[in-house]
């Protein structure tokens, strides 16, 4: 991490911290879907339904995603997170004390995990809005692959401390430990974070500066500029490759598990190692995808580094989707689609970084319009995959997903990070030497 340029390292503690609440979220994420098989037996679920619990989330998780990106511009992402994790630590518990045999079981599922995901929505606009405010735009490729790492951390430790969980206390107990994880991580939020860095009593005078010459620096309040924001290219374009990337992660958190227990005839224990892969290749992809994405926007420029490897990632995705369904072996099926996963995860950074940096001021708000087209994609992908594989096969699931991300990655040409809402041409052109100059230093 570069905190010797800025004089301190304050700031990656918190991007330390939103790595640590990605990976308990997305523990509560995948858990549904490991113990979904349990859950199927005793409340006498088909996999369509439990898909349809897991659409609701992402319903919920969808609709709030630019409301509370806008709470977040608003009210600064300190209370508005906290708040949203205390909310979200609720209805993770209360999933997991559904009783056993009550009529309408489904329904009341399907209501909480809704309300789940509202309170979890707030989640990366209100980090999104940090990254813009307290990291430098040469910096934001590695700021958010450390923070999506914790997706990928996260949604891996998963499977074998859910079955590890579940063969001792039973599944609820999964959702209990992840409410008390989601709540701890509220308190320490709330009093680690500041929404500017000039809020911050540990902030020293050279990380400070170096800050706000990286960012646009402190500037007043605005009104978001809707119009200009919903005309323009960058946010059209990144909301529909978003909406493909959310396809096509959805599949792994939401279907992968079951898919090598029924499909491909792994047992439990086997399961829960493999349904690993993919997640750790996540991890692994969001870090290199955001190393390699500062290094070639220092070098190269924003357009490049921000899109360049974000439409590699994407076309390597689609390519180790199709042929990895395709393979004989289940363990080297495994293998194959967790590359695809990694390979995906190479754009995460990008898709944040390029959002902060068209979005400005605006950040939590436009990250939060792209991140409801992803949540979409989830929401679709969790009940239309079952659906097609019921009726064509798990190798059409796949394919559907590959096709989607070869469509996401040519929407990246159309992405100019430099063309923010606030900020014209010209002025951005001149940013943008102002980023190599530091680059060079």
């Amino acid at each position: 991490m570069p905190e010797e340029q800025g004089g301190g390292k304050i700031r990656w503690v918190l991007v330390g911290w939103m790595f640590v609440i990605a990976s308990i979220i997305f523990v509560d994420r995948v858990n549904i879907s490991v113990a979904g098989k349990d859950i199927i037996t005793q409340f006498h679920l088909t996999n369509v339904q439990l898909g349809s619990v897991s659409s609701a989330f992402l319903l919920g998780y969808a609709l709030f995603q630019v409301p509370n990106g806008r709470l977040a511009d608003a009210w600064g992402p300190r209370r508005v997170l906290t708040i949203g994790l205390i909310w979200w630590a609720s209805f993770a518990a209360l999933t997991g004390s559904v009783p056993a045999g009550l009529r309408g079981g489904l329904l009341l599922f399907i209501v909480i995990r809704f309300f789940l995901g509202a309170g979890e929505a707030v989640v990366f606009p209100a980090c999104n809005r940090v990254v813009a405010r307290w990291i430098p735009i040469s910096e934001r490729g590695l700021a958010n692959g450390i923070i999506f790492a914790g997706v990928g951390f996260g949604a891996g430790v998963t499977p074998p401390l859910v079955t590890a969980i579940m063969l001792n206390w039973g599944w609820r107990w999964s959702f209990w430990l992840s409410a008390i994880g989601g709540g701890l991580a509220a308190v320490v939020w709330y009093l680690l974070v500041r929404d500017e860095p000039e809020q911050h009593p540990w902030l020293g005078a050279k990380e400070k500066q170096w800050i706000r010459a990286g960012t646009e620096g402190a500037i007043k309040k605005l009104d978001l500029p809707w119009r200009r924001a919903l005309e323009s290219r960058e946010v059209l374009a990144l909301s529909l490759s978003y909406f493909t990337f959310g396809y096509a992660a959805y599949i792994f958190f939401a279907w992968f598990f079951l898919y090598l227990v029924n499909t491909r005839g792994l047992n439990l224990k086997s399961s829960a190692f493999y349904s690993m892969l993919p997640f750790l290749s996540m991890t692994a992809g969001s870090l290199i995808g955001g190393v390699i994405n500062d290094i070639t926007t220092r070098r190269f420029g924003q357009r490049f580094g921000r899109a360049g490897i974000a439409t590699i990632g994407m076309l390597l995705a689609g390519l180790f989707i199709a042929f990895g369904s395709h393979a004989q072996s289940a363990r080297v099926a495994s293998v194959i689609l967790a590359g695809g996963a990694g390979a995906l995860y190479l754009a995460q950074s990008s898709f944040f970084s390029a959002s902060a940096d068209v979005g400005g001021h605006f950040a939590g708000s436009i990250s939060g319009l792209m991140n409801m087209a992803c949540q979409i994609g989830g929401v679709i992908t969790a009940s239309l995959t079952p659906w097609i594989a019921g009726h064509y096969g798990w190798n059409a699931s796949f394919g559907v997903a590959a096709a989607l991300c070869a469509i996401g990655a040519a929407a990246w040409l159309a992405v100019d990070p430099r063309r923010t809402l606030l900020v014209s041409t010209d002025l951005a052109a001149t940013r943008e030497q102002n980023i190599s100059s530091v680059g060079a230093k």
